[in-house]
């Protein structure tokens, strides 16, 4: 009732489902794409190159990695394909979206001279964007094959910085940036994916990896320790960019607190901020009460209790963090034009202040970071202490 009561008051048009669709999806298949390989490189590959590993809990957390990036690497090539064809149907006078998915459609798009006044097609740059989609899905499909899994790290060490430069290529602009504002948009608007998908998709792969319980032996919960504190701090980089990036474009979208519950994008946004901040105390949980104690069952048995922990315990809170990233993911296709607009706000004027209070807010933001480590560290060296 809310939502009817905005959305007749104000200057919004809901998107088509396909649109709805097509958005969650892209942004899905990169959660797997960069998600999965970012937090493999720093979280799960070096865990499982600690000597003390047992060879049989490091080969079935392998072959679980390696079918995980497979499927991601199927799932970024259809959600590619369907975001393409949105992308068509939305360009110049529009098209209906069962036309756009059509090949030859498609080609005509890609093949399109530039503008007047480009430097370059918006068809290249889609062309040039959709080539590296193949490679990395390709790089990443490649792991269905039992034979390349032997080379795992190459496959996806190699994806990583290609499904990366899949949301990098689409920012590029066709013409000049016009203002400082034009480059630190989309420059902030990067950040925030990037960050965001390797935050959710990172929780993805490890609550998918937790799933290898049963076939793991009685000290595998050393390694999922460290596994786990290794992600916690690419976590807490992610949080940092999120909320940094998050605070740029909520101020450049919406004119004041007000706006949050008066206009539709606002309503939608703070939804948004809802979610992420359930993600966020969820990982509270994790960084003050998890990881103390599972500290502590590493000093004091590291079997049972710590197997307990890390892979029965863990693991729950983790996959409530997916799903609250997946509503996020279902929330982001809402949010279409601005609660400035639709307020009749002006525009904001980016100036020496407004950079000064956000270099201020940035900073904050990091050293409450860095002391959330130093508190953790601290509890758990008290646990530890408390320990018989």
């Amino acid at each position: 009732m809310i939502f009817a009561h905005l959305a007749a008051s104000a200057d919004y048009t809901t998107p088509p489902l396909w649109r709805i669709l097509t958005k969650s999806g892209y942004f899905i298949g990169l959660c797997g794409a960069i998600g999965s390989t970012v937090t493999y490189a720093a979280a799960v590959r070096p865990a499982l190159r600690t000597p003390e590993n047992e060879r049989g809990d490091v080969d079935a957390l392998r072959r679980r990695t390696a079918g995980y990036l497979a499927w991601s690497g199927v799932l970024l090539l259809v959600a590619g394909y369907f975001q393409l064809a949105a992308r068509l149907a939305r360009a110049g006078k529009g098209m209906p979206f069962g036309e756009a998915l059509a090949p030859g459609r498609i080609r005509d798009f890609l093949r399109a001279p530039a503008a007047k006044g480009t430097w370059v097609a918006q068809g290249t740059i889609c062309l040039v964007q959709n080539a590296v989609l193949v490679l990395a899905s390709a790089a990443l499909i490649a792991l269905f094959i039992p034979q390349a899994r032997r080379y795992l790290d190459v496959l996806a060490l190699t994806a990583l910085p290609l499904a990366l430069a899949v949301t990098l290529i689409a920012a590029i602009p066709a013409t000049a940036p016009k203002d400082a504002d034009h480059v630190l948009d989309p420059l902030f608007d990067q950040v925030h994916i990037v960050s965001g998908t390797v935050w959710i998709g990172g929780l993805a792969l490890l609550a998918t990896l937790a799933g290898t319980c049963g076939r793991l032996s009685e000290n595998a919960g050393a390694l999922w320790a460290d596994l786990w504190r290794r992600f916690s701090l690419v976590a807490l980089v992610c949080v940092g960019s999120v909320l940094t990036s998050g605070l740029w474009m909520s101020w450049k979208h919406v004119g004041g607190i007000e706006q949050l519950w008066t206009t539709t994008y606002g309503f939608f946004l703070l939804i948004k901020i809802a979610l992420v901040l359930g993600m966020v105390t969820a990982g509270g949980v994790n960084q003050f009460w998890l990881m103390p104690r599972i500290a502590q069952a590493r000093r004091a048995d590291p079997t049972a209790s710590l197997l307990h922990l890390t892979l029965r315990h863990f693991p729950k809170v983790v996959w409530a963090e997916v799903a609250l990233g997946a509503a996020v993911l279902a929330v982001v296709p809402f949010l279409s034009g601005s609660a400035r607009s639709e307020a009749g706000s002006p525009p904001p004027v980016t100036s020496g202040t407004i950079f000064a209070v956000g270099a201020v807010l940035a900073l904050t933001l990091a050293a409450s970071l860095h002391i959330t480590v130093r508190t953790s560290d601290a509890l758990s060296r008290r646990e530890a202490l408390a320990t018989p």
